[in-house]
């Protein structure tokens, strides 16, 4: 028996009602999505308000690792929200369980954390960071990057969307290439593990462009937002060496990366990367607005009292969520299965890749890939028209997609870790049928 079930064109009557008013009420300016309006969901299933059901491959962008609405993560934060609900900079008995918890599965060197509300908080902090430990104010940042779209974050990425008409960013940003074994016409791939072509030029725009005032790099493991691109093996572990070796703080963006979405607790782990510094969000809260800053102790300890604080950071009821989800990692073994269940959905995305014309790669670790979308894989012209037809076709026969990519042309294959096999043999069914529906 099948698990999705779609009766009829979306959105239904009462969606397409809701869908009105909402955008007579708020301003129509979130991204193109399947026309959908979520009533509940449970685990990797989604049900609409006309009784729609569907496999999510989002995770809500990447939040809700544990599955939705986990009943442990549902019964602790909604205990804690009977006792307290805010209490600004005091402490309170689950924000120091949290920050303990929290420390105990990072890396031994990153030894203190400080809790914010949101990936753009805590990008911002990690800026502020490196600029108050140094000194200095220029940072390294890469072009592809997305890391928020508060005033630092979007100045450090490298994607027009956040930045554009909104008139000069935040001077003293460098960017530099994000090599993609995918597009690589510069062979900035090459090279392994020195990649001296890489860093001959990363030098020369270091050069040309700054003031020598270099306070950090920022990074991701994998670019996100920027189409869901895999550096080749060995490039984080020289960047980090290239920023150590001219004394930068060396910062691992992990708000989306993190909580085995990879295969690993943190993508980190890949490489043995020592980062100074790494931002956390996303799936420390699973759909809890909460997010964190981790670092070593010498490096928090260039800040002095209140200059780093967040009216909602580190509130009880985000902070008992740190510890619900931390509970469920260690009882249900969630890492685990994101290296195994993703290593079996990328096998099976790989041969519809081959039997597609329109399919130029696929990509990813654990449960995080990407599907590209080409008009022609000789000359990788991208499709970004295909990518919202597979959106909505794959919503008609009840499977959830989002697009990703700095050409639009990217389809995001990231569901909850919990993703069991039957929901996992569905969708790609579902998919399968949608992709080859394109060849026609």
């Amino acid at each position: 028996m099948s698990i999705a079930r779609v009766n009829g064109p979306l959105p239904g009557p009462k969606g397409t009602e809701l869908i009105k008013q909402w955008h007579k009420y708020e301003a129509d300016v979130t991204g193109f999505q399947a026309p959908v309006v979520w009533d509940h969901a449970h685990g990797c299933v989604v049900t609409d308000v006309d009784g729609n059901v569907f496999i999510d491959w989002t995770s809500g962008v990447l939040v809700t690792n544990v599955g939705h609405c986990h009943p442990h993560l549902v019964k602790k934060t909604q205990e804690a929200s009977a006792i307290l609900l805010n209490n600004y900079e005091c402490a309170n008995v689950q924000r120091v369980e949290a920050a303990k918890r929290l420390v105990g599965v990072l890396p031994p060197h990153l030894d203190k954390c400080f809790f914010l509300s949101t990936g753009s908080e805590a990008t911002e902090g990690a800026a502020r960071l490196m600029k108050r430990y140094t000194g200095n104010y220029e940072l390294v940042c890469t072009m592809g990057a997305f890391h928020g779209r508060t005033a630092t974050s979007a100045a450090m990425g490298g994607l027009s969307g956040p930045k554009k008409k909104y008139g000069p960013a935040l001077p003293g940003m460098i960017r530099v290439p994000f090599p993609n074994p995918y597009r690589d016409p510069e062979g900035w791939c090459e090279g392994a593990p020195e990649f001296k072509k890489y860093f001959d030029h990363l030098e020369l725009l270091i050069d040309a462009n700054s003031t020598g005032s270099l306070a950090g790099v920022i990074v991701e493991p994998y670019q996100g937002a920027g189409g869901f691109i895999f550096p080749p093996k060995g490039w984080l572990k020289k960047l980090e060496q290239w920023a150590h070796g001219n004394g930068l703080l060396f910062t691992l963006d992990e708000v989306q990366s993190s909580y085995g979405r990879t295969g690993k607790m943190w993508a980190l782990e890949h490489e043995d990367l020592k980062p100074d510094i790494v931002t956390i969000g996303k799936a420390i809260g699973c759909g809890v607005p909460v997010s964190a800053i981790a670092a070593t102790s010498e490096v928090f300890s260039c800040l002095e009292k209140g200059e780093l604080s967040s009216t909602l950071g580190g509130n009880p009821v985000a902070s008992a969520a740190v510890c619900a989800v931390l509970d469920i990692y260690e009882k249900e073994g969630l890492v685990q299965k994101s290296a195994e269940m993703g290593a079996y959905m990328l096998a099976h995305l790989e041969k519809l890749a081959a039997r597609s014309k329109h399919i130029g790669c696929v990509r990813g670790m654990g449960l995080v890939m990407g599907i590209e979308f080409v008009l022609d894989k000789t000359t990788k012209e991208p499709a970004p028209d295909l990518t919202k037809k597979v959106i909505v076709d794959a919503a008609n026969q009840g499977l959830l997609v989002g697009k990703v990519g700095w050409l639009g042309n990217v389809i995001r294959v990231a569901p909850p870790l919990v993703i069991t096999k039957e929901e996992a043999d569905e969708s790609l069914s579902i998919m399968e049928n949608v992709i080859l529906a394109l060849e026609a």
